[in-house]
């Protein structure tokens, strides 16, 4: 199963660069990485980066991820994947750059 990070311009520069990145300040202050099914990434993009642009979403493959990723009940008293170590270029296994903010469906394309 696919599960997805949304990440800033300047943040996926970063983890390009270095390889890793312990994600964006929500999570380096939370101490994990936060991620998204794909029910939950539309909310995601909602609540957390309305009127951004220049984001990029990114897909991990949950079972490569072993115990460091965990499942905790989090916006709606829903399941969240959250990972418990930096994110690393190698986990990534799809990316698409989202289109701007006013654009109706920014993940328009994307089958989750």
């Amino acid at each position: 199963m696919l599960i997805y990070k949304i990440l800033r311009g300047p943040e996926w520069a970063d983890l390009q660069e270095n390889g890793k990145s312990a994600g964006a300040p929500i999570d380096v202050a939370d101490g994990y990485v936060h991620f998204s099914t794909g029910n939950q990434v539309g909310g995601t993009l909602a609540k957390h980066f309305a009127g951004e642009d220049s984001l990029v979403l990114l897909g991990v493959e949950a079972d490569t991820l072993g115990d460091d990723l965990k499942w905790e009940v989090s916006r709606g008293d829903a399941l969240f994947p959250h990972l418990y170590r930096e994110l690393r270029l190698s986990d990534i296994t799809f990316i698409q750059e989202l289109g701007p903010p006013d654009q109706k469906n920014r993940t328009k394309g994307i089958a989750f």
